[in-house]
């Protein structure tokens, strides 16, 4: 590949720069995965589309060449689809709830796959916060359909299902920002068929971006505004909830605002971990934005 002559149409500013054709882009992105841009390009390129933003096309282009790099991990058969949640950020300032919606679904017999990967300093790992709740990763995929089967929640780090778009994500701290992975990484699908993706993004704008790719794909998926860029209803305030269904939108919870009291609690592990016990227990009411939820998901994953 050319990677000047990319670079150079891509890089021109957000006036500009052109957009690949999808051919070009599913070439250029699989390239990115596999390793094969140098370093410097790879940079240049990463933080071309950083200013220019990827088209709808593009957009779909890498999805495509993510997935055909994508590791399988098998659902339990005769089942409900298993709920694909996204973990890439942590808990910042409140409590990371989103390990008890996980929870909550497999207590219900839905299948819950994690996939995620932390490396911000300033925020608490949703892996340790995992881990205090006994809820440990799995070596490879071959362990995660173990777990999927035995307890219908398994934990798995990214590098396990596509080891390129985790050195992808991995460059975030050398470049200073997020690139197309991370967007990318909320629509990793290892469980083609028989999966809901939760796809949760921060900024209102990436709602509808979003929402075409998943009407384009053909997906069943929750679509919805996160909490701290993790993929659960805010508790005090719950976002739009949109189901897809084999790629057709419906409303399941509009927003509206909540009037639960605010916990309390904060983000350190042990006491995030505690509370999250209690909620799944009944010793404390679990908010009804998470409730509601739960509901849109257990339904999404009847077969």
């Amino acid at each position: 590949m050319q990677f000047p002559a990319l670079i150079k149409e891509v890089g021109r500013g957000a006036r500009g720069a052109r957009d690949l054709d999808p051919e070009r882009a599913q070439a250029l992105f699989g390239a990115m995965l596999d390793g094969a841009v140098p370093e410097m390009e790879l940079g240049a390129l990463l933080l071309a589309y950083r200013i220019k933003g990827e088209s709808p096309d593009e957009m779909a282009a890498f999805m495509a060449a993510m997935q055909a790099r994508t590791a399988v991990v098998a659902v339990p058969d005769g089942g409900p689809r298993c709920v694909l949640l996204p973990t890439y950020n942590g808990a910042r300032k409140q409590p990371n709830l989103m390990p008890l919606v996980a929870l909550l679904l497999a207590r219900d017999g839905v299948p819950v796959l994690i996939h995620g990967r932390h490396d911000f300093d300033s925020r608490t790992s949703p892996f340790e916060l995992l881990a205090a709740l006994d809820l440990h990763a799995a070596a490879d995929t071959e362990a995660a359909a173990a777990d999927l089967a035995a307890r219908r929640l398994a934990v798995l780090p990214l590098a396990a299902l596509n080891p390129g778009l985790d050195a992808l994500l991995a460059l975030r701290p050398r470049l200073g920002v997020r690139n197309s992975g991370h967007a990318l990484a909320k629509l990793l699908d290892p469980c083609p068929g028989r999966s809901v993706r939760v796809v949760a993004v921060t900024h209102p704008p990436y709602l509808d971006s979003m929402q075409a790719l998943l009407e384009q794909a053909g997906a069943t998926a929750l679509l919805m505004r996160g909490t701290e860029g993790e993929a659960y209803a805010a508790p005090r305030r719950r976002p739009r909830l949109l189901g897809f269904r084999d790629g057709v939108a419906e409303v399941m919870f509009d927003q509206a605002p909540g009037d639960e009291a605010d916990s309390g609690a904060g983000c350190a592990v042990n006491e995030n971990a505690a509370l999250i016990r209690a909620m799944r227990d009944g010793q404390v009411p679990v908010p009804q934005p998470l409730l509601d939820q739960v509901a849109a998901l257990r339904s999404l994953a009847q077969v």
